[in-house]
């Protein structure tokens, strides 16, 4: 990994309005509506014995972190229509070190990302979490961004410039619904839940709450991101060692 193109690819986020509009203002917005909907006589969720306005604040940290991730997604198509990758392959950087810094710039989007939205539900809503609480609903969050990076450099990497904007709009609303960062899956019919649990979503929630309640078995939600993070990685690497002997 290089530290100048890693800066560099946080800076292209950062600077890229559509993003920022969907990673950290949409995020915030809906956390507004829906808690002050919640944040109304204490309501608590029988399942996970959280308040709603901490269960809301975590659906809402994962759905920006995961935004964080998948936005690369048009970065990658884009450099791929003007022969960016082509430059990048006949560099010093590595399958893996490419891989590695779009996976870090990703992380450090969506630390800022998830801080804005629980520093938000803090100041204005009072969200009843102890400092523990916040600290591992974050790090769950946080740590797992990482397939949703992959998703998005292998939606970058294997989608056709015309093909990419409907790819990643059935990825994002799929993995948006099925994880239960929209509404909660228990309104949903229950094959909903059933195949939900499959996709790294619905275990990126689980795990920010997990973190919230400071108890729960978390070896199963970081077994299934792991698995999928291992999958794609291998995926990626093997198209970009493919095209860089292609090229």
């Amino acid at each position: 990994m290089r530290p100048r193109y890693l800066a560099l690819e946080v800076l292209r986020q950062l600077r890229n309005t559509r993003n920022l509009v969907f990673t950290f203002a949409l995020p915030v917005v809906m956390l507004l509506i829906f808690g002050s909907v919640y944040g109304s006589g204490g309501q608590v969720d029988p399942s996970t014995r959280l308040p709603w306005l901490a269960v809301t604040t975590v659906q809402m940290a994962g759905y920006g972190a995961m935004m964080s991730a998948l936005s690369q997604a048009f970065t990658i198509v884009n450099e791929r229509s003007i022969g960016w990758n082509r430059q990048l392959r006949i560099t010093p950087l590595s399958a893996a070190g490419y891989l590695v810094t779009k996976i870090a710039a990703s992380l450090a989007v969506a630390a800022i990302s998830i801080a804005l939205v629980f520093a938000v539900s803090r100041l204005i809503f009072h969200t009843p979490l102890p400092a523990a609480g916040w600290l591992l609903a974050g790090l769950g969050l946080w740590l797992g961004v990482v397939p949703f990076a992959l998703i998005a450099i292998g939606i970058g990497q294997y989608a056709k410039p015309e093909f990419a904007q409907p790819v990643f709009m059935a990825t994002f609303f799929g993995l948006s619904i099925l994880g239960g960062l929209w509404v909660p899956l228990q309104i949903l019919p229950g094959w909903v839940s059933d195949v939900a649990q499959v996709v790294p979503s619905y275990w990126l929630n689980r795990l920010g709450q997990m973190g919230a309640i400071g108890s729960g078995d978390a070896l199963a939600p970081a077994l299934v991101l792991m698995v999928w993070s291992l999958v794609l990685g291998a995926l990626i690497v093997w198209r970009y060692r493919r095209d860089a002997a292609r090229s």
